[in-house]
């Protein structure tokens, strides 16, 4: 039996998150953990963590997604608009 996602055109997602994100969450627990027991420093762990929350998807829309809409509206790509009389 087979069992296809309602949207064969969306990205695959493992749990919450998307694949992409599951991958960078792995590679940063690995240096967080050679971080924290080599070096005893915890900075490392505090942005995996931050990370993992920031990238939960729900309904294909996520906080990083919004943070990044936003940073790019507001600083980036913001459009002027000057009025000639």
């Amino acid at each position: 039996m087979y069992i296809y996602p309602d949207n064969l055109k969306s990205k695959a997602t493992l749990w919450l998150w998307e694949l992409r994100d599951i991958g960078i969450i792995g590679v940063g627990c690995l240096i967080s953990v050679f971080a924290l027991s080599r070096l005893g420093w915890l900075p490392p762990i505090v942005v995996t963590a931050v990370y993992a929350f920031l990238s939960i998807r729900f309904e294909d829309v996520s906080i990083l997604d919004f943070i990044r809409y936003a940073a790019a509206f507001f600083f980036g790509k913001q459009q002027t608009y000057e009025w000639r009389a």
